[in-house]
């Protein structure tokens, strides 16, 4: 996928608004501020310290005074090393804290976000974000601010003190600031695009190698290894190549600085050792603003140093602010989390009691402008009724789901839960009343106890073992060498399809759901297992409002109403036996369906 572009300058405004995440630190932030001006303005005094030692000392051949002298500076000292100790805590501090924060606000807009917001993202473009992008934006606020602000600090107190000392000699030594400026302002715009292309490529990257770990198994059966090699070699190709680009243009401009630094010493220098000779001004002196012009311009080179951290920062910051603050295409109104909360903070004695009366109201819906899955669709399930849906793939069945579970929301129409409009109750609301079984469940890594548990984390074990007994999981379970402690594996992968099945049947079973929904739950197993399934269905769906898309018709012939889709329209409704006395297109599928089980019966035996 392709991401958006964003501005080609540093953008003020922008890391003006990121203040706002700053804020719960701002005592840490102010501190540090505080800290590392006493750093600048200590480091300032030191050359006087070593003109007065020269001038005092050295020049005039004598030690009266230096033992007062020699304890000053070594107050001066242990101040600043305190200080050190200061600064590298609490920057340390406020990197964890402003990461763990950012990441934190980063994963609650992943939980509320819709379906369709992961229909087009890459895991490894999300993951990028939430670790990567979001390191480098912590590190880069917390040690920035320790170098800015000495350098800043640094700058003028230098400034002042140079001026103070010998004003000619000063503005001579201060000549390349101008310059430096115009070459700052040149190189700040091709940093930040290297940076910014750098960013991208890793996102490609992490995503590549998400894909070719999760899909190890299909690259290994069509032979794809040489070809996934080929290609990730060519992607991190150009990742060398443009992050070898960015740091060539970060290093041409920090020797730049260096060089103009290097040619305000050699004034000082110059004009400095025969204003000596010319006894304008002491040995002392030269030797302060000898020190002085080498001291100020490594807070500019530093300065130089955190202008490109910045913009490689805010190519990171852009790209983490874009998902915190992407717009919610299903949103709950303020007058609905006020009455009833909402993801985080669930008013659940406010709740009305789901009864399970589903109505469509002239449903029309597309995932694109251009593609209409749903028009004038119309629908009423009465309370505990139980509705298959089938037909050919894309006639909207999983659509029709998607809406009632409020994954996406209809372009117009409304949809009834209990006569109510449901977008007048919490998202979180109908699904905690909603239990969905899919295709091919999601098992988390961790116990089979753990997996169920993940339906009600409140529940006893008691509980669960109930659960499991109800779908027919328990007896499986208990065979198995450690029981409701086994692990699953990532993703399940240590147990067959049929078992994960199971499992995620009494994880929704756990949850006590009004409204059940079951998403083609039996296509992808065995006969055996389909029979147990089925068992499962029926003890399941009683008295539960319930939606079942069905592939195998077997498991469908005891649902209340069967709705045959095509093309978002429902063309046949009934119960089994009256679509089958109608011989139409549900009876074809019927008819067909079973002579092909009964042939590869015949095959198989």
């Amino acid at each position: 996928m392709e991401e958006m572009d964003h501005n080609e300058k540093i953008n003020f405004s922008f890391w003006k608004n990121f203040l706002i995440y700053a804020k719960p630190y701002k005592k840490y932030f102010l501190f540090l501020a505080l800290v590392m001006i006493g750093v600048a303005i200590i480091d300032a005094i030191f050359p006087l310290m070593n003109k007065k030692a020269i001038d005092s000392f050295i020049v005039n051949k004598t030690t009266v005074g230096l033992n007062s002298f020699a304890i000053k500076y070594g107050i001066l000292v242990l101040i600043q090393a305190i200080n050190v100790w200061f600064f590298i805590a609490i920057a340390g501090k406020i990197e964890v804290k402003m990461a763990y924060s950012i990441r934190k606000i980063g994963f609650e807009k992943l939980q509320v976000l819709p379906l369709s917001y992961y229909d087009n993202k890459a895991v490894g473009w999300l993951m990028a974000r939430m670790t990567s992008d979001i390191n480098r934006l912590s590190e880069t606020i917390s040690w920035g601010l320790v170098d800015f602000v000495w350098g800043i600090t640094m700058m003028l107190s230098i400034t002042v003190v140079m001026f103070s000392l010998n004003m000619k000699l000063a503005l001579i030594t201060l000549s390349v600031i101008p310059p430096l400026a115009i070459i700052s302002v040149y190189f700040q715009e091709k940093i930040l695009m290297a940076y910014r292309k750098v960013r991208k490529i890793n996102s490609r990257i992490t995503g590549a190698f998400n894909e070719d770990i999760s899909g190890a198994k299909t690259t290994k059966t069509l032979v794809r290894e040489e070809k996934n090699l080929s290609e990730f070699t060519e992607l991190t190709s150009e990742m060398k190549d443009s992050s070898i680009r960015a740091v060539c243009i970060s290093s041409l401009y920090l020797p730049i600085v260096l060089l103009l630094g290097s040619i305000g010493t050699a004034l000082a220098l110059n004009f400095g050792g025969k204003a000596v000779i010319l006894k304008a001004i002491s040995y002392g002196t030269l030797v302060a603003f000898i020190n002085y012009t080498i001291q100020f311009f490594e807070p500019v080179r530093e300065l130089a140093a955190i202008f490109a951290e910045l913009q490689s920062a805010q190519a990171s910051a852009e790209r983490v602010f874009s998902l915190i603050n992407e717009d919610l295409e299903i949103e709950d109104t303020i007058e609905v989390i006020n009455q009833y909360g909402d993801f985080f903070n669930p008013k659940i004695e406010n709740w009305p009691e789901i009864k399970g009366e589903v109505e469509f109201k002239n449903i029309s819906f597309s995932y694109k402008d251009d593609e209409k899955i749903l028009e004038d669709f119309n629908l009423h399930v009465s309370p505990g009724e139980t509705i298959a849906l089938v037909g050919e793939t894309g006639s909207g069945k999983s659509t029709i789901v998607n809406l009632l579970c409020r994954f996406y929301e209809p372009n117009s129409g409304k949809i009834l839960i209990d006569s109510v409009d449901y977008r007048k109750r919490p998202q979180v609301w109908l699904h905690e009343n909603l239990g969905y079984v899919l295709q091919s469940p999601h098992l988390f890594s961790g116990t089979i106890m753990d997996n169920i548990r993940y339906g009600n984390l409140e529940a006893s074990e008691l509980d669960i073992i109930r659960a499991s007994k109800l779908v027919n999981a328990h007896d499986f379970i208990i065979k198995l060498e450690n029981g409701y402690d086994t692990e699953v594996g990532e993703g399940g992968s240590l147990l067959s399809t049929g078992q994960k099945q199971l499992i995620s049947f009494a994880r929704a079973v756990l949850r006590d759901p009004k409204i059940f929904v079951l998403d083609e739950a039996t296509s992808s197993i065995d006969t055996e297992t389909e029979k147990i399934i089925q068992d499962t269905i029926q003890k399941v769906l009683k008295g539960r409002t319930s939606f079942i898309i069905a592939h195998r018709l077997s498991t469908i012939s005891n649902a209340d109403k069967i709705l045959v889709i095509k093309k978002g329209k429902i063309i046949e409704s009934g119960n089994h036996s009256e679509l089958l006395s109608k011989k139409g297109y549900y009876y074809r599928l019927y008819t067909n369906q079973f002579i092909e089980e009964k042939s590869n019966i015949v095959i198989d035996g």
